[in-house]
């Protein structure tokens, strides 16, 4: 993904690629802490979405725990 492809952080609602374009953080990672529950996520039809806060959140309890958890 480009700069120019990057999405704003003034978005409701980001797409996984999204939330790894923003966080720089592997897609297989993100799906590991949806499945874990850790990063809860929006499902509009067979879309899979994760809002502002909920990111937000959870980047806040990654920094909280001093890192990731996962195995």
């Amino acid at each position: 993904m480009t700069a120019a492809q990057v999405p704003s952080s003034g978005q409701l609602l980001y797409t996984i690629n999204d939330v790894t374009a923003l966080t720089r953080i592997s897609r297989s990672t993100i799906y590991e802490h949806i499945a874990a529950g850790r990063l809860k996520v929006v499902r509009i039809g067979r879309a899979v979405r994760i809002t502002r806060g909920e990111l937000e959140r959870w980047i806040s309890d990654l920094e909280e725990r001093g890192g990731d958890d996962i195995a």
